[in-house]
């Protein structure tokens, strides 16, 4: 058992590398059970073998790569909407924190999130802390807030109906 003093401090936000696929950003998510990776044209062979790609082609990480693999199972997801997902679960190769070892991801479309992984409690359990005043990977702005903020300052009821109560 690793104590605390000998477990690696992460930030909030990390460069990852998953299945020789170097600098990934990912995000470090205490507060998620699983760990989750962006994956593409899943499917399923008649002999059970499971078919995905890592990223997808709008990704600056998609190789177009098919990966195959025997070795899966299933979980239902519940997202913090208290959605649920069947979702495949796999393990990959990943280095964090200057560790390599091995750990299960779900397969997910993450096309719509800013981090292509997320990290959660039971990879980083006994091995890391999370400092969430550290980040390596630079946030990305949302181009659109100033706009928004410039809108809401001019009318803040009109902005209210318009986004807020869906009324326009």
């Amino acid at each position: 058992m690793i104590t605390d003093s000998e477990k690696s401090i992460i930030g909030s936000n990390e460069y990852v590398e998953i299945a020789g696929i170097q600098k990934i950003p990912a995000k470090i998510d205490t507060g998620a059970d699983t760990s989750s990776i962006w994956a593409s044209n899943i499917d399923m062979k008649e002999d059970g073998t499971l078919v995905f790609s890592l990223f997808g082609p709008q990704s600056t990480l998609y190789s177009g790569k098919i990966l195959t693999t025997r070795e899966y199972f299933i979980k239902v997801v519940r997202s913090s909407h208290g959605d649920e997902q069947i979702r495949y679960r796999i393990k990959l190769p990943i280095v964090l924190g200057g560790m390599t070892f091995e750990t299960t991801f779900t397969l997910s479309n993450r096309e719509r999130n800013i981090f292509p992984v997320l990290i959660g409690r039971h990879t980083l359990e006994g091995r890391f802390l999370v400092d969430v005043s550290k980040t390596s990977v630079p946030r990305q702005t949302n181009h659109k807030t100033p706009v928004l903020n410039q809108e809401l300052q001019i009318d803040p009821f009109k902005f209210h109906q318009k986004y807020i109560a869906g009324k326009e």
